[in-house]
């Protein structure tokens, strides 16, 4: 079983997609945990775009980086794209899977919109944990 973190910064959106979508994608090949450099909250965008797929992420929260211990970790994905991402110490491998915020503070965008950028942000990392499986499970 390989030990999974995902890393962003808030620890709200990407990681807690990522954890939920990976758990279901991987299941008991690996143990998966996510975590931010600034953990907020789970951000309620994200729990309805993971709904809209049948994952229910409402158990998951917001963790610490810092809480990590680095021995506890064989692979770290960090999935931060122009803020800077969480350091993470220790020997795991590092992947990057760069991704756009979908939690845009844009007071222009209304919430059919705000919907779209988180579900396409699933998708996007639907579509790495589904290559990354192939190329690391077979």
């Amino acid at each position: 079983m390989v030990r999974v973190l995902f890393l962003c910064v808030a620890n709200s959106a990407r990681s807690q997609m990522a954890e939920g979508l990976a758990r279901h994608l991987l299941g008991d090949k690996a143990e998966v945990r996510s975590a931010g450099s600034r953990p907020t909250r789970v951000n309620p965008f994200a729990i309805g775009a993971m709904r809209e797929i049948g994952i229910d992420i409402t158990q998951q929260s917001s963790k610490s980086v810092d809480d990590i211990d680095p021995a506890t970790v064989d692979v770290v994905i960090t999935l931060c794209a122009e803020e800077v991402c969480p350091v993470f110490l220790g020997d795991a491998e590092r992947l990057h899977w760069p991704l756009d915020d979908p939690d845009s503070r844009d007071p222009r965008l209304n919430d059919a919109q705000r919907i779209e950028r988180f579900a396409q942000a699933r998708e996007a990392i639907r579509a790495r944990l589904t290559r990354w499986r192939a190329e690391r499970f077979g």
